[in-house]
């Protein structure tokens, strides 16, 4: 399945270059600098965020994250976990690397989808730092407002699938 994702990413790479020459060497050449410099800047956040997953996962103490962000913890988990992510600051790196430690460190897959869910739509720091500077405030917070079920949705659909 990884495999196929890979492969399906590399022809819209692919094809977006088609069109990008299309359009003129210009262009094409541009955009190889522009996603040669972005892979050169991010691999190594990733590579930390992933490494740094891994010691997470292991200082993590079992014993606590059981009970609070394991399967069996349920919904008062899953409202836990969800407000972990909306308090993680930082991108990606640091958000995905928290939920793959966690998963790790044996909290439920429906945690943990509430968990990157409340991070990636209402992070109290996106909120403050980038949202209510850039658009009205109320339409931030409404927007926020209207967010707030939406990981325990996530959570619950994950719950009736079963294991994921």
């Amino acid at each position: 399945m990884i495999i196929a994702i890979n492969i399906l990413l590399w022809a819209v790479v692919a094809a977006l270059a088609f069109f990008a020459a299309m359009r003129g060497r210009i262009l094409l050449n541009d955009g190889l600098r522009e996603g040669a410099i972005e892979f050169i800047r991010l691999l190594p956040r990733i590579g930390i965020g992933v490494v740094g997953s891994g010691f997470i996962a292991e200082v993590l103490p079992r014993e606590l994250i059981g009970p609070w962000l394991g399967p069996e913890s349920g919904f008062m988990g899953v409202f836990l976990a969800m407000l972990g992510g909306a308090l993680t600051p930082g991108g990606p790196v640091v958000g995905f690397s928290i939920g793959a430690a966690a998963l790790k460190s044996g909290a439920g897959a429906p945690q943990v989808i509430a968990y990157s869910t409340a991070w990636a739509l209402y992070a109290i720091h996106r909120l403050v730092v980038w949202e209510v500077p850039l658009m009205p405030a109320h339409i931030v917070w409404l927007r926020a407002a209207v967010s707030l079920p939406l990981p325990f949705i996530a959570a619950a659909i994950a719950m009736l699938a079963g294991r994921p």
